[in-house]
């Protein structure tokens, strides 16, 4: 006789209305450049909880690629490395004051990504390069937890890609060196001795990035705010997820789509859509 696995419970909105904004984190103020999901973010459900909202719509946080668009994100699973608050950084240890003046000059009443993205970047990476000897031994042991977590599932993957990504001026995965398109193991194996420590890094960005969420989570639920979000209909093309699993999607050897997503034809437009995801 078989036994049937006992059927979880289906969480439910909540039946009485509910008012809300929607916005997205780099909308917040900052004196960094760009809002963040930190101490920006923070400060917004404290404001939200005294007008009396209890929903709050950021849409997509994947990180993005040219044309800053977060409904094509380099990966499904990763964070925006630029939504990553300073504010915790600082108070762990892991930069100085002095080192974010760089960013006082930015304009705060508008996002210059181009001017951002290098030398928030920069920073980030100098702050992933001193977590080993600054980070202290609970912020240490919580990075091992998240790699055991998330190494194999979808963290090492998306670190080989970035770099890979890097080393080829940003151009998608289809026009890599076909070693890579096709990621023999030998040369994966040679990429990950190479490129040691910006592999790291960007895994321990991508903590930066969960530790912040996580906190910001605990904060949103004490204050009985839903955090509602939004995500992409199909992964895109140029990411992570389909370089590491092409055998999931209709491309071939070359990482080619046969098919792509999109509308039929509607009153925007007389030809519809093909928006280029696999």
């Amino acid at each position: 006789m078989t036994r049937s696995r006992p059927v979880k419970p289906v969480p439910v909105l909540p039946m009485q209305p509910r008012a809300g904004v929607g916005l997205h984190f780099s909308s917040l103020p900052s004196v960094y450049g760009i809002g963040d999901i930190g101490d920006s973010a923070q400060a917004f459900l404290q404001q939200l909880n005294r007008m009396g909202l209890h929903v709050w719509q950021y849409l997509p946080v994947g990180p993005t690629a040219y044309g800053d668009s977060p409904y094509q994100p380099l990966s499904a699973f990763a964070g925006n490395e630029m939504l990553i608050g300073f504010e915790p950084l600082l108070r762990a240890g892991l930069l100085e004051p002095d080192e974010l003046l760089v960013l006082a000059r930015l304009n705060r009443a508008s996002v210059d990504f181009g001017q951002l993205i290098p030398l928030k970047i920069a920073l980030l990476e100098k702050a992933a390069s001193q977590f080993e000897h600054r980070a202290s031994a609970e912020l240490r042991s919580g990075y091992e937890q998240f790699l055991q977590q998330t190494r194999e599932s979808w963290l090492e993957n998306y670190a080989l890609y970035r770099t890979l990504k890097t080393l080829h001026r940003e151009k998608p995965w289809p026009e890599w060196d076909a070693v890579w398109v096709r990621r023999e193991a030998t040369a994966l194996s040679r990429l990950r001795r190479d490129y040691r420590e910006q592999i790291q890094q960007l895994q321990i960005m991508q903590f930066f990035f969960y530790q912040q969420w996580q906190d910001l989570l605990q904060s949103a639920e004490r204050l009985q705010i839903r955090l509602f979000g939004d995500m992409p209909i199909y992964i895109a093309l140029d990411s992570a997820d389909a370089w590491a699993n092409p055998q999931l999607l209709r491309i071939n050897d070359e990482g080619l789509p046969s098919h792509v997503a999109g509308v039929p034809p509607d009153y925007f437009s007389d030809d519809g859509q093909l928006w280029g995801n696999p």
